[in-house]
Formats: structure tokens, sequence, C-alpha cells
């Protein structure tokens, strides 16, 4: 599937400082999902991890990866929220800087994070759309 160019409503949903389910493919087809801290860079939405956990050993043998995150609103009874299905690959460092940066949405303004002296270098995640969904201005109304 081709990349997707995100809408401002999706971007607002990400940058919300809303916690987002992030879940990767484990080797035996289950799925594994966490919370995240998640950013953007241009299209791309970023996570960072300092170490080489569960998410980043799935993504090299499949790169098939979901998130969601909830959102203002609710329709039909339902809180709205975003789902975004893409492709992911992991880089070797920046892990630090990113978590430094997202930490200022996420716990607050002025925050020093990682909380530790000499992190690693760790990881980033960078995960490109490739269908967006949901429930909000983003998604087609259902049963259309």
């Amino acid at each position: 599937m081709e990349p997707l160019t995100l809408s401002n409503e999706v971007r607002d949903v990400i940058e919300s400082g809303r916690l987002a389910h992030f879940t990767t493919v484990a080797k035996d087809g289950r799925p594994h999902s966490t919370i995240v801290w998640v950013g953007l860079d241009g299209d791309d939405v970023v996570i960072g991890k300092l170490r080489a956990d569960q998410n980043v050993a799935n993504i090299e043998p499949d790169e098939r990866v979901s998130l969601s995150i909830e959102a203002e609103g609710n329709q039909w009874g339902r809180q709205h929220h975003l789902v975004i299905e893409g492709t992911a690959r992991v880089s070797k460092g920046g892990a630090p800087a990113l978590l430094r940066t997202l930490a200022q949405r996420y716990i607050g303004p002025g925050t020093e994070f990682p909380p530790t002296p000499n992190p690693p270098d760790g990881f980033i995640i960078r995960v490109t759309p490739t269908k967006i969904r949901g429930l909000g201005p983003w998604a087609p109304m259902p049963g259309l």
C-alpha cells in the first residue's frame, strides 16, 4: 500500500498527548500490544525506545503494525478514536532526544527525561501509515 498524507485532524490526535496503543506481530503470529508515547516526523509516526524490547524485536521479521488513540468527541455513544495501520522500521539511536521532546507533552513542560544520566542511544520506531480508520472526522461514516 502507498504511504498516506496525514490530515490536520489526524495530526491533532497524534499530537494531543494521549497515549497510543501500539500493536506489532510476534514471531508466532500473536498480536503484541503496549502503550507508547507518539510524535510525528513528516507523515510518519515516531516512537522512542531506550532498549530493544518486544516491539523492536517483532518489527524486523514482520513490519505490519497498528496504533490506536482515543480522541475528543463521541458519536452514537462511542468515543472518537483514531486507528493507524502501517509498516514500521527501526533505526538505532536518537531515542533520548525524541523521548525528551515527547516528555514535554506527556509529562509536562520542563520535564527532564530520560530520568537517568547517560541513557542508552536506544531506537526509533518509524511507522509509515498506509490506512487510517476509526471513529471521527478522519473516518468515513460506517456503512457508506
